[in-house]
Order: structure tokens, then C-alpha cells, then sequence
């Protein structure tokens, strides 16, 4: 794959959708469990926060041109007060036919640059406690294991770094 990873655009997010909604379906990677709109989902895109960070990978080898495989997308942990300003909450999808092929060990990279730039030094995912591949390439990145939320979303494991 010759990925290169560039910010969302609001005409993106049909193809972020194709990743999300299959993922959704599957029950088990993810917390959400209603599929997203194509409208929806540009209607997110556009109203990100000034300091959200919203990166897609672009696989450029393809033949029929530039497909995206993947996207992070991270935004302030809480705005109702500027004490976690320096705080950002981080999800990350890949599609299901290009996982373990490096995509997210790219993005996370890119994400690190621009969240450090916007002034994050923390952040927060939740991940699934029974989404072993998840879980590994956070604590790869260098996220520890804060807790396990129990009886919530599968039993999800908030991760920092």
C-alpha cells in the first residue's frame, strides 16, 4: 500500500462511512450500534471544533484510483472547562479489508504531530475490552490501561497516553 495521510474533507465522508457502517454492523469492534448517514457524517465533518483533528489514510496504489482505508478522528475531552484544554478523546477505524497492514501505526503518527501542534499532551480512547487487535496497537502507541468501565459498551477500557 502507498498510503499518505491528508485532513478530512467534507466530500470524504461517504467513503468514511463505507468504513464505519461495516464495522458497526459486525457488533463487535465498536461501541456505536446505529449506522451512520453519508449527510450526517458531513454535517460532523463540517462542524468539527477548531482543535478537533480529523485525519483519513489514503491508499494511492490502487487502480482505480485513491481509496481511503482508514481515518482517526479526535476532539477536546471536555468543553465545559478549560482545565482539559490539554486533553483530547481519539477514535480510530480502519477498514475491515485493510486491517494489519500498517494504517493505523501511519495515522497515529500523524495524529501525534497535529494533536502536539493544537497543544494536546494527554489523550483518552475507549476501546472495547474485548477487541484484543484494538487494544494491542493503543498500548503499541504507548496508551496505558486506565480501568475497565464495567456493564457499559461491552465492557470498554478507557486507555491514555
Amino acid at each position: 500500500m502507498d498510503l499518505i495521510v491528508r485532513e478530512v474533507q467534507p466530500d470524504d465522508a461517504a467513503a468514511v462511512v463505507a468504513i464505519l457502517n461495516p464495522i458497526i454492523a459486525t457488533g463487535l469492534y465498536t461501541v456505536f450500534d446505529t449506522p451512520f448517514t453519508v449527510e450526517a457524517e458531513r454535517a460532523y465533518i463540517e462542524s468539527l471544533p477548531e482543535r478537533g483533528v480529523f485525519l483519513v489514510a489514503v491508499d494511492k496504489s490502487r487502480q482505480q484510483g485513491e481509496e481511503i482505508v482508514g481515518f482517526q478522528s479526535m476532539e477536546p475531552f471536555a468543553a465545559y472547562s478549560r482545565a482539559f484544554d490539554h486533553v483530547g478523546v481519539l477514535g480510530t477505524y480502519v477498514s475491515l479489508h485493510h486491517r494489519r497492514q500498517g494504517v493505523s501505526r501511519v495515522l497515529f503518527e500523524q495524529t501525534f504531530q497535529e494533536a502536539r501542534r493544537k497543544g494536546y499532551e494527554k489523550i483518552f480512547t475507549f476501546v472495547r475490552a474485548d477487541n484484543p487487535a484494538a487494544l494491542a496497537a493503543y498500548l503499541a502507541q504507548g496508551f496505558t490501561t486506565v480501568g475497565t468501565a464495567r456493564g457499559t459498551g461491552e465492557s470498554s477500557r478507557p486507555l491514555r497516553r
